[in-house]
């Protein structure tokens, strides 16, 4: 059974101690592939170290809404030279808006247009960040597709939203991702989420070193060879085997990332 853990933060301090054994456990528990995403454009050069090594590993390049403050007149540039230079690059992101810890939407905004162009003009997918934000998000991506009249293709990853929600994001052409939090027993909308969603945007993900899932939430960091217990419990939801939700949802990493396994 082979397994890709689409969203990780390898390059936190958290794992700096032990990163060795990390990776055996992960390769253990039938993790092939692994998508790192990126906080910032500065964050790049840690992440192109773990890289070198660990084979198995691709990774994105973007600014998180979050810290929006920081985007200046050259960082569309320095994005864009980035994802140019290093094939191993797959994704712009994560970008996105989160209206739970920050209020600058307007500032947000324009961050989030600006990396979609970029996604755009490299023709690669996005990986968008979305906390209590599913319809401004999907005004903007809708607003960005009707101007450009260019399409532009992602996962919201860490998914928390409703089903309906989820068809709004489906309709725009994007995958869904869940991490851990499909676990928590009281998740009950994320797991009715997890429950419906296509098979063919499905995808799954720890979003490490946060979020660990049951049975191991009580620890103080989630790694990636938990990604098998989300797929266990999505698993479960969707009356499948987790055999299948491996294959699906591998093929559907695949897919928009462009991996070769």
């Amino acid at each position: 059974m082979q397994l890709i853990d689409t969203h990780v933060h390898l390059n936190f301090d958290v794992f700096q101690p032990d990163l060795a054994s990390v990776r055996s456990r992960w390769q253990e528990a039938g993790v092939v592939h692994l998508v790192h995403s990126c906080v910032q454009p500065s964050e790049l050069v840690s992440i192109q170290a773990i890289a070198q090594q660990v084979p198995e590993l691709s990774y994105a390049v973007g600014l998180h809404p979050l810290d929006a403050q920081k985007w200046h007149s050259q960082t569309a540039e320095e994005i864009l030279c980035q994802a140019r230079a290093d094939s191993k690059i797959v994704a712009i992101g994560e970008m996105g808006l989160d209206l739970h810890k920050a209020n600058n939407y307007e500032q947000q905004c324009i961050v989030f247009e600006s990396q979609l162009a970029i996604a755009s003009q490299l023709n690669l997918p996005v990986i968008i960040h979305c906390r209590n934000a599913a319809p401004q998000v999907r005004a903007v991506l809708e607003k960005w597709q009707e101007t450009t009249q260019a399409k532009i293709r992602g996962v919201m990853h860490c998914w928390g939203g409703t089903p309906e929600e989820i068809q709004w994001f489906v309709d725009l052409g994007f995958y869904i991702s869940f991490s851990g939090t499909v676990t928590f027993k009281n998740a009950k909308q994320i797991q009715s989420s997890a429950a419906r969603v296509r098979s063919d945007r499905l995808l799954i993900e720890t979003d490490c070193p946060f979020l660990a899932p049951v049975p191991k939430r009580g620890e103080r960091r989630n790694e990636p060879a938990y990604v098998r217990y989300v797929a266990e419990q999505v698993a479960q939801l969707r009356s499948e085997t987790v055999e299948a939700i491996a294959a699906q949802t591998t093929q559907n990493a695949c897919e928009l990332f462009g991996l070769v396994l």
